[in-house]
């Protein structure tokens, strides 16, 4: 005899027969199935309008009263993107395929949702599609995770690439310190030179760490490159409001309050009996909101300006790296009362990243 296949729905009966003699047929059994399952299951007509929603489905779209969403056109809960996968997945169905997409819509009370949905065609008794099938699945939870777990890596794909660049300027910084800082034949000077350098860079980057590179509090980072210097004689004094400068600007700061700092010990004010007093403000200049900051020595010993031609590194330091990184106009002044050094910048640097200027090896 030719082998005569068994439609889904009698192989369903017999394979509930053979479970439970009272399960197939049984109208309780269908009900308890579309209630007890998780998914949103729905029967459309060929026009995609919403005929009918499991009772599983009605908890899990939080729908209070289904006759209000009847005859709804099913795409029309789908926005953007989805209203055209959805769109897509009716005519699929109606031609006898099965449809499956992925997307965003919110519940009937609004909380927003993401689901897994698959469309395919109900047969009439002449094979043809009579309605269709409609089940999404609730897969909120895990697409949060992946979407968690992709900004994870995106934010840590930017934060080794932030890290690689900070740590070749850092490296450039160091190089051009240490090109600058290593001439001449007095090699303990130069030692003795280099290492304190590399100490205020680090203290200034213990500083950043303390707020992942983000700010730096402009006290600490003054304090840190002074602490070298202080002779607990209260000869310099820091004045100024609590304000924060961004990585770069604080490195450069730190550098050239040091380098001030040394050469006030070795010739200027803080040779002697002299004084330092370092101050900063935000202020009105010319009407636009400013920065400025001022280092200003007295009491020491008479200041001549040095040649062009015996300008250190520090110097170059001092009005290069501040200028570049606080978009400011940086003026050094020998008097005979004793160095001053003083930063006018714009108040809005403060707060916008500082351009990556790196210094230079001459």
């Amino acid at each position: 005899m030719p082998y005569v296949p068994t439609s889904t729905v009698a192989s369903m009966n017999d394979e509930l027969v053979a479970a439970g003699s009272e399960l197939a047929g049984n109208d309780d059994v269908l009900r308890g199935v579309l209630a007890g399952c998780g998914d949103c299951i729905k029967i459309l007509d060929l026009d995609g309008r919403l005929q009918f929603m499991s009772e599983g489905g009605k908890r899990i779209m939080e729908v209070d009263d289904f006759a209000k969403l009847k005859g709804c056109p099913w795409p029309d809960f789908w926005v953007g993107a989805g209203n055209i996968d959805a769109r897509n997945a009716v005519e699929v169905a109606k031609a006898g395929g099965v449809a499956h997409f992925k997307g965003a819509a919110n519940t009937a009370k609004g909380t927003p949702r993401y689901w897994d949905v698959q469309v395919s065609a109900i047969l009439g008794s002449d094979d043809k599609p009579s309605h269709l099938l409609s089940i999404s699945r609730d897969i909120t939870d895990e697409w949060r995770a992946v979407s968690e777990l992709n900004e994870a890596m995106d934010r840590q794909a930017f934060l080794t690439a932030e890290l690689q660049h900070r740590i070749k300027n850092t490296l450039a910084m160091v190089g051009a310190i240490a090109n600058q800082t290593m001439r001449g034949d007095d090699v303990d000077a130069a030692r003795e030179a280099f290492s304190a350098r590399l100490m205020t860079l680090s203290h200034a980057h213990d500083i950043l760490i303390q707020t992942s590179w983000s700010d730096a509090p402009i006290k600490e980072v003054v304090n840190g490159a002074l602490a070298s210097h202080r002779t607990g004689q209260g000869r310099i004094s820091v004045t100024g409001p609590d304000m924060v400068l961004q990585p770069k600007q604080a490195l450069a700061l730190a550098l050239a309050v040091h380098e001030l700092a040394t050469n006030a010990t070795k010739y200027g004010s803080l040779s002697g009996k002299g004084r330092v007093e370092i101050t900063w403000s935000d202020e009105l200049t010319e009407g636009v909101p400013g920065f400025r900051f001022k280092w200003a020595e007295s009491g020491g010993p008479v200041v001549t300006e040095p040649p062009a031609a015996k300008r250190g590194f520090g110097s170059r330091l001092i009005e290069r790296m501040l200028s570049n990184d606080f978009s400011a106009e940086v003026r050094v002044s020998y008097k005979p009362s004793g160095v001053e050094c003083e930063l006018v910048a714009p108040l809005s640097v403060l707060t916008a990243p500082a351009l990556l200027v790196e210094v230079a090896a001459e």
